[in-house]
């Protein structure tokens, strides 16, 4: 009978990253602790703003969670501030769940099941695009910060013009090319962390805020894309 190679890796070791120091790896898993923390919090506001009437000011929840993150970077990261820095780190989150409100009732009007979709696909997207950076040991993906900034920038432009000329060529390309932009700030971010920590900033709260922003806006796009496909499939038929 053929035994299993004892040289053949397992799964655990495929995924043991031994090329960051354990300092590093310590910190990822407080970044991502504090991530899966946040998701949950926002989960819990996209549920309420859908059951109840009073949460339904996705753009006045939009402008509180920019505060709020505002508030959390202007805090000092030190033990004594971490349960107020907690506590609006997850206050953020939740409004950003509630301001998904309008997106996640059009998906649900369009077919209830594009939001369990979107959210597989960017679960998918963002832990292959993590597990990239993180094998990637030559930094490549740091050099990326300055185009994605740029692409950013002019995608804020391109919607703000697009409000006066209501083009569908230019909806369908701010949000493909966001959704490309946000993809890679998954591979940037994730980089940048591991570099910061290096270099000493343990900050695992403010941290784990770049990576939640990439993961809502990579959800909030595919449901808007596939939103708009099935409408378009729906008009055809």
């Amino acid at each position: 009978m053929a035994t299993r190679n004892a040289s053949s890796p397992s799964w655990s070791t495929v995924f043991k990253f031994d090329n960051l120091e354990r300092p590093v790896q310590q910190h990822l898993k407080n970044v991502y602790a504090c991530l899966g923390t946040g998701m949950l919090a926002a989960a819990a506001g996209g549920y309420l703003t859908l059951i109840g009437s009073i949460m339904q000011a996705g753009f006045l929840t939009a402008l509180i969670s920019v505060g709020l993150m505002l508030w959390l970077n202007s805090t000092r990261h030190c033990k004594e501030n971490f349960n107020m820095r907690m506590g609006i780190f997850l206050g953020f989150t939740f409004c950003s769940g509630v301001s998904l409100g309008p997106c996640l009732r059009m998906a649900i009007y369009v077919d209830p099941s594009i939001i369990p979709t979107a959210l597989l696909a960017t679960s998918v997207i963002f832990i292959s695009f993590t597990i990239a950076a993180l094998f990637n040991t030559n930094r490549t993906f740091l050099y990326m910060g300055g185009l994605l900034m740029s692409t950013l920038s002019w995608l804020m432009v391109l919607s703000l013009a697009n409000l006066f000329f209501g083009s569908r060529l230019l909806f369908n390309v701010s949000m493909y090319l966001g959704l490309f932009v946000f993809c890679a700030f998954v591979l940037y971010d994730t980089q940048l962390i591991v570099e910061k920590r290096r270099l000493g900033d343990d900050d695992y709260i403010w941290h784990s805020v770049d990576l939640f922003l990439d993961f809502i806006n990579i959800f909030r796009k595919l449901m808007i894309i596939l939103s708009n496909k099935e409408t378009e499939k729906k008009r055809k038929d």
